[in-house]
């Protein structure tokens, strides 16, 4: 059996702007619109479709696995713009990042308190 994520939806106050949010710190592309979501494709092809809500937003945790490379791109835009970043999913290692596994991990939050991180190597991969 063959089993892929092929989709998830994001809620946001603004989906267009929290999808141009995780593009612009991914070095990704927005896409065009569908329906009633804006759609960010992650190279493996899962899409992050953002919806917009005027509910309350429950944050949800959005984990990119990138290469070391891949890191040395994106970590320095965190810092440009300003996001605080911790080591940590409970955000007590303020201002760090963290080298669990042998890798690197940074988490920051979206402009709708979703938490996002990148880490360059899976948890339990050893190292």
């Amino acid at each position: 059996m063959t089993v892929q994520l092929n989709h998830t939806i994001v809620t946001a106050r603004d989906k267009r702007a929290s999808a141009r949010f995780l593009a612009d710190i991914l070095g990704l592309a927005v896409s065009p619109q569908y329906g009633p979501f804006v759609p960010v494709e992650i190279p493996n092809g899962v899409t992050l479709d953002y919806m917009d809500t005027t509910d309350e937003i429950t944050p949800q945790h959005y984990a990119f696995l990138v290469s070391e490379d891949d890191f040395d791109m994106i970590f320095p835009r965190i810092r440009e713009a300003g996001l605080p970043y911790w080591a940590d999913p409970f955000h007590h290692r303020s201002g760090e990042i963290n080298h669990n596994d042998g890798g690197r991990g940074v988490y920051f939050d979206d402009p709708d308190g979703h938490r996002l991180e990148i880490l360059t190597r899976p948890y339990g991969s050893g190292g």
